[in-house]
Order: structure tokens, then C-alpha cells, then sequence
């Protein structure tokens, strides 16, 4: 099966994933999102993350960033990413609080930040400009279960 090109998975995300404002107290297992699971609510960067891909039909855990990365049962870590795989980035190299988005393309990351306030498509080397992101952890690839 081919994969998508970026111009292809952009246009067929839905317009909720555009519209989805950042509001860092809705993450993975808060009580915000446990009463109102909806992302019109908002959403941080692992949550939002994750439900892009729940959007293609990839299921992952509502882990935080740290539990991601030491996952080895349902995700493995990849050198080289391809779309729909997950990256993290921090200011260390501690995967705890880091920053998680999904690769789109060559080098392009789909992420919802503060900073940017709604969801946007940054290239990797945009990432390393900004102190909070200029170490890339890695990638992991969400296994799928046959």
C-alpha cells in the first residue's frame, strides 16, 4: 500500500484537526479530558497528536510523552521517519514533557504548540530554532495489530 504524500494527508484531515485551540490542561488522562473528550475543547500536543492518528485508523494509548518513548509492545523507534509516524522533541534529551507531533512529510511536522496557538505544519529545522524543541528525541512508529 502506497503511502500518502504530504498534499494528499493534509487535505483529508478534517476541519475539526484545523480548528483544535492548544490549552495545555487537556492532556492524556486529565480530568478535563476525561469529562469532555472532544478537542473543540482544545487540546495539548500529545492528545492532538494522537488523535490525528486515531483519524487513520491508528490506535494509540493516551500515554504522555515519556511513556511513548519507552514503549516497545504497541510503537518502535524508527531512524528515519515516514508519515503518520510520531515525533517528540524537548530542550534535553528526556523524552519527560516532551513535545509530540506527526510527521507529514519529508521533514515536515504536523503539531499544535502554545506557541503557535492552533495546529501547523513546521519543517524539522523549524523545530531546532526554538530552545523548547532544539533536541529531537526521536521517532517512534505505532505498530499496527493484524
Amino acid at each position: 500500500m502506497r503511502e500518502p504524500s504530504e498534499d494528499e494527508l493534509l487535505a483529508r484531515l478534517p476541519e475539526w484537526v484545523w480548528g483544535t485551540p492548544y490549552v495545555g490542561r487537556r492532556f492524556p488522562g486529565s480530568r478535563a479530558v476525561a469529562e469532555k473528550p472532544d478537542l473543540a475543547e482544545g487540546a495539548n500536543c500529545q492528545l492532538f497528536a494522537y488523535e490525528v492518528l486515531r483519524h487513520w485508523a491508528i490506535d494509540v494509548p493516551a500515554w504522555r510523552s515519556s511513556d511513548l518513548w519507552d514503549d516497545t509492545e504497541l510503537t518502535e523507534r524508527v531512524a528515519h521517519a515516514r508519515p503518520l509516524d510520531l515525533v517528540l522533541f524537548n530542550a534535553t534529551d528526556d523524552a519527560w514533557g516532551a513535545h509530540v507531533g506527526v510527521v507529514v512529510g519529508e521533514g515536515r511536522v504536523l503539531h499544535l504548540s502554545a506557541e503557535a496557538g492552533r495546529p501547523v505544519v513546521w519543517g524539522m529545522a523549524d523545530f531546532a530554532t526554538r530552545d523548547r524543541y532544539r533536541t529531537l528525541i526521536g521517532f517512534k512508529r505505532v505498530l499496527r495489530r493484524v
